[in-house]
C-alpha cells in the first residue's frame, strides 16, 4: 500500500507532533524514496547563525520515515534503530531539503541513505545512513 506525499505528511504530523513545530513538509514520494523540506526558521538556529544539528538530524530521520511510509503504508510502529550522520558543511540560512532512498527493505529492517542540502544548492550539508526496525506483519 503506497501513500501520497500529502498522506505521508499528515501521518508524520499526527504521529510526531514536533514535525508540526518545525513545519515539516513532504515534497515528494517515489518508489523507495522521499524528499522532505524543513522551512527555514530563526528558531532553528544555534549560536553563530548555523542551523542546529538537531534540526538537521530531524530532517534525515524524517526523510527515512517518509520513504518507508511511502512504500509500506501506515506503519506507525516503524522506528529508528540506527542513525549515523556526517555534517559536511555549514548550511545556508535557507530551507533544508532531505532526499532519502531505501537501500534495502527486509521483513524486519529497512536500510536507508539521505542527502541533505540547503535549498538551491547541490552541495551536501550532511550525509545520513540509518535503519528502521519494522513491525511484524499481521
Amino acid at each position: 500500500m503506497s501513500l501520497t506525499a500529502a498522506e505521508v505528511q499528515a501521518l508524520i504530523r499526527e504521529w510526531v507532533p514536533m514535525a508540526e513545530d518545525i513545519d515539516l513538509k513532504v515534497d515528494s514520494i517515489a518508489p523507495g524514496a522521499a524528499t522532505i523540506r524543513i522551512p527555514f526558521n530563526d528558531r532553528n538556529l544555534r549560536p553563530g547563525g548555523s542551523i542546529s544539528g538537531p534540526t538537521i538530524m530531524a530532517a534525515g530521520d524524517t526523510a527515512m520515515f517518509a520513504a518507508i511510509l511511502g512504500r509500506l503504508g501506515k506503519v506507525a510502529m516503524a522506528v529508528t534503530s540506527n542513525l549515523n550522520i556526517n555534517f559536511m558543511q555549514r548550511p545556508a540560512q535557507k530551507d533544508l531539503i532531505a532526499e532519502a532512498s531505501i537501500l534495502k527493505m527486509g521483513r524486519r529492517i529497512a536500510f536507508c541513505e539521505v542527502g541533505i542540502r540547503s535549498a538551491g544548492s547541490e552541495e551536501l550539508v550532511a550525509h545520513v545512513t540509518g535503519s528502521y526496525a519494522l513491525p511484524p506483519e499481521k
